[in-house]
């Protein structure tokens, strides 16, 4: 069916009582509209289902939630696990993130499948760990992560922590499409659910397990900290509120104040509008505030708290923000030194980082006897990495990515953005204590390893002709790329459609100059834009830029 029919079909079959059928009555005769709500099915990709609110095939609502739901409870089903070990199931403060996740709990019930139910917001690397210390077989988590208000999503884990990917992904994929929109799925009341055991309600123990497992990622002991570190810290109205304002006060960190108008739940986000973290636009009313109390140092978690964002004071008094290639090698040099003093590193030791992000922490990991290994996009691909290499021998150390995620922990099989807050307050503290600012270790770092500079650019191309387009502009790359960028020979390139080396198929490439920089270009799995990461390593922090932005440039206009 194409994207009229589509909608002809839901209207034949929604209720005249059915909220959906009268937002969808408003769009009657409008094509567009009706296009972008009907071109495809919502995809079970990158990070489970995400996508806008509202009725239709490719948004999130009842009926792509409760499809989903059942497609998953048929593969837990027929896979053999055990549907009494249950489902962990979180959601963040979205609209109608409480609704559906209490709608999977009462699908899963009507299959038989026990669920671990927060009853209220909780951040995702919680529920990555509370996964692993249940014992679950899956978990669920309902956010749409650092996405604009009108979005929300459907995280899937495995029994891991990590969310799902390769056979298990690709099983879930297959029994939701044989399963009809309209087909209701075998459901069970809540209370009902409660009542008879299938649905167990989790609180404030295993809250209580986690901030203690945070604890335990602590590097040094109090006595090398001067804990008189002046802190903003912003959840964006989202689920790190209380776990990181927790975390902080225990571990004596006294001076961090919360931005008040960001403290509580606001689906809205009015003061922030896009509540990513990874944008300095999420800072204002946080830089605001530590210039009003003189704060050393900003950060800000994203809605689901799983991502962690740093804006340092820097010589001149001015709010410079730190991306994540920063802030992952600045905790990996931190993390490293740590445990050499303490003769924890034993040459085994292992930091995974995705295709996309930058080699200033494996510079680090190198001098340090730490091995690098590269994964997919995606904390799945990242975590997912964690029991092979295990197996291999090696021991887990850190796990990062560009885009302000970082994994602390061997534990929590996601970005944890509570932990990381807890170790970047730490980091401040050490190196203060030491007489160093974080913008002084930071330019250390550069005169020791080579000044690192990156910068990221995303084309956003919406709806059926925006998804051509990008495909086209893939294609193109891989057909058409030139032999040069900005009079620079390409020596490399790496083609990952077909799967290299160790890292599994993806529509992603990448390409390396002569002069060592890179970039690498892939589709969004979240979000309908086309991305593009520019990497480059010189003498100088001015070298290096100018190499970033005449490379940048050059692929732009090609593209164009």
């Amino acid at each position: 069916m194409n994207a009229q029919e589509r909608y002809a079909y839901w209207m034949e079959k929604l209720s005249d009582e059915d909220p959906m059928k009268r937002e969808l009555e408003e769009i009657r005769g409008n094509a567009e509209e009706i296009t972008d709500r009907f071109w495809r099915e919502i995809a079970f990709g990158t990070a489970g289902l995400r996508g806008i609110c509202g009725a239709g095939t490719n948004r999130m609502n009842v009926l792509t939630v409760g499809r989903a739901t059942q497609g998953i409870a048929d593969y837990i089903l027929a896979s053999g696990v055990d549907p009494e070990r249950g489902v962990a199931i979180a959601y963040d403060c979205r609209y109608h993130s409480r609704e559906f996740s209490e709608l999977a709990a009462e699908i899963l019930a009507g299959n038989g499948i026990v669920s671990w139910l927060f009853p209220e917001m909780r951040p995702t690397p919680e529920l990555s760990f509370a996964i692993r210390e249940l014992g679950a077989c899956s978990g669920i988590n309902m956010t749409a992560s650092h996405n604009p208000k009108e979005y929300n999503g459907y995280k899937v884990y495995w029994e891991d922590g990590a969310q799902v990917s390769g056979e298990i992904s690709e099983g879930m994929s297959e029994k939701i499409a044989k399963i009809d929109l309209f087909d209701s799925p075998r459901r069970m009341p809540l209370d009902e659910a409660i009542k008879s055991g299938l649905v167990h309600i989790l609180g404030e123990e295993m809250d209580r397990k986690y901030l203690d497992y945070v604890k335990s990622i602590a590097q040094r002991p109090d006595k090398d900290l001067n804990k008189a570190v002046k802190a903003v810290y912003t959840p964006l109205n989202g689920a790190g509120s209380i776990p990181v304002m927790t975390i902080l006060r225990e571990r004596g960190f006294s001076d961090v104040a919360i931005v008040p108008e960001q403290r509580d739940p606001d689906p809205e986000f009015t003061t922030v509008g896009y509540p990513n973290p990874e944008d300095p636009r999420g800072f204002a009313c946080a830089e605001k505030l530590g210039r009003t109390i003189g704060a050393e140092l900003l950060i800000a978690t994203d809605p689901d708290s799983d991502r962690m964002a740093v804006e340092i004071r820097n010589g001149d008094g001015e709010y410079v923000p730190l991306n994540g290639n920063q802030t992952g090698a600045l905790l990996i040099y931190y993390m490293a030194q740590a445990r050499k003093e303490q003769g924890k590193l034993t040459g085994r030791e292992m930091m995974i980082k995705s295709i996309v992000t930058g080699d200033f922490g494996r510079a680090v990991c190198e001098d340090y006897g730490i091995q690098t290994f590269e994964a997919l996009t995606g904390f799945k691909n990242i975590c997912g990495r964690i029991p092979e290499l295990e197996k291999k021998g090696y021991r887990y150390f850190f796990g990062y990515e560009e885009s302000i995620g970082c994994a602390p922990g061997e534990k929590v099989r996601d970005k944890d953005g509570v932990c990381a807050a807890m170790l970047v307050m730490e980091m401040a503290a050490y190196y203060k204590k030491n007489g160093m600012t974080l913008e002084d270790v930071l330019n250390e770092m550069y005169r020791k390893y080579g000044y690192y500079a990156e910068k990221e650019v995303s084309i956003v191309r919406k709806g059926e002709e925006g998804n051509r387009e990008i495909r086209g502009i893939m294609e193109r790359f891989r057909t058409e790329a030139p032999d040069a960028f900005a009079g620079t020979a390409i020596r490399g390139k790496v083609d990952y459609l077909q799967g290299y080396k160790d890292i599994p198929a993806s529509n992603a490439m990448k390409f390396i100059l002569e002069d060592g920089s890179w970039f690498c270009v892939r589709p969004s799995g979240t979000e309908p834009k086309i991305k593009f990461y520019y990497y480059s390593k010189k003498n100088s922090a001015k070298e290096s830029a100018d190499a970033i932005a005449a490379l940048s440039d050059a692929v732009a206009e090609w593209v164009r």
